[in-house]
């Protein structure tokens, strides 16, 4: 008999379209014409290796050359699972996210608000045999990006996860609980199902939290199946 456990198919209403209406800039980025399969070499599906020797880990983006950024520290930790709970080992998490005042590092950002020369807003980290994996950062500012006239993105931190190969590569996004700007963002309500979207925003965990230094959230990601984290990239 054999033990294989059969795929569990994605539930289209639990991840975000390519074309959202409501999110502008998805009208010129999506396809027009039906995509083309094509098939994987054995290079894209193996290739390279992400461990530790070739791409070091950076998890604590707090601090720059032991000088502290500017905001409110946190820690953000969680499981990586496929959709039968068995955890992930080895994924490369990378993370980016703007500052406590809502700027990127980026020479592309000119939003009106500072640069902080002790936060560069990148991280990267690998699971654990468990699946796990934790970094700790300054919580994020909210920014405008011009969606329509007073559009605002909710605070927010950018994840991608890297498997065995460059087509294995999944983007997605944490938001952080109770912030009033979740129910006016378009890219958050790209995902058409109302509990997938939630399965996006972490929760307060007060295991993580470490006393009288910073606040923690649990952001736990499932790779796929009914339960599967709402991706940018499916």
């Amino acid at each position: 008999m054999s033990d294989a456990i059969p795929y569990r198919a994605l539930d289209a209403a639990t991840q975000p379209p390519l074309d959202a209406p409501a999110y502008g800039s998805t009208r010129k980025r999506h396809p027009k014409h039906p995509l083309l399969r094509i098939p994987q070499t054995l290079t894209e599906t193996s290739a390279p290796r992400f461990d530790e020797a070739g791409y070091p880990v950076q998890a604590d983006m707090s601090q720059v050359g032991g000088k502290a950024a500017l905001g409110e520290r946190i820690i953000v930790g969680g499981r990586i699972t496929d959709e039968d709970g068995r955890p992930q080992a080895g994924v490369m998490v990378e993370v980016w996210q703007a500052n406590a005042s809502g700027r990127y590092h980026h020479p592309r950002d000119q939003h009106d608000a500072p640069l902080d020369p002790n936060f560069e807003g990148r991280a990267r980290i690998f699971t654990d045999a468990d699946g796990r994996y934790s970094f700790v950062s300054i919580r994020p500012g909210a920014y405008p990006w011009r969606n329509h006239h007073n559009a605002w993105r909710p605070v927010h931190i950018h994840f991608g996860l890297h498997g065995a190969g460059f087509a294995q590569r999944m983007i997605t996004q944490m938001y952080f609980p109770g912030d009033p700007l979740l129910d006016l963002d378009p890219i958050f309500h790209a995902t058409p199902d109302k509990a997938a979207r939630e399965r996006l925003v972490s929760k307060f965990d007060l295991d993580l939290t470490k006393p009288e230094w910073a606040l923690g959230y649990r952001f736990d990601m499932v790779l796929r199946g009914r339960d599967a984290t709402p991706f940018e990239t499916q």
